[in-house]
């Protein structure tokens, strides 16, 4: 392959990726609701070291097991952080709680 034709299966699977991490987004936001309906809260350290321990399990690399565990924590952390900010907003006029 060429390197546009590379650059251009790069792209294909960035646009996978942002529709993939997006759903993943709307999934936790529901999940972040069920939570608050519940007085959950947002962080589970347990949840988050087993999401770890099964991604490095099932990583057949070029990537290597501690870069495995940090794009994950950025992608739950970005998760966590959207359901705090859904979580904590007004019901009735939809802006963020102070």
């Amino acid at each position: 392959m060429t390197i546009d034709e590379l650059r251009e299966e790069i792209d294909r699977i960035d646009s996978e990726l942002l529709r993939i991490f997006n759903r993943r987004a709307s999934l936790a936001l529901e999940i972040g609701q069920i939570k608050k309906e519940r007085g959950l809260p947002v962080y589970d350290p347990k949840r988050e070291k087993i999401i770890f321990e099964r991604m490095k399990r099932d990583n057949p690399g070029p990537l290597d097991d501690g870069a495995i565990v940090r794009l994950f924590e950025r992608v739950i952390d970005e998760s966590r952080r959207l359901e705090r900010i859904m979580t904590h907003r007004d019901e009735t006029t939809g802006k963020e709680e102070r």
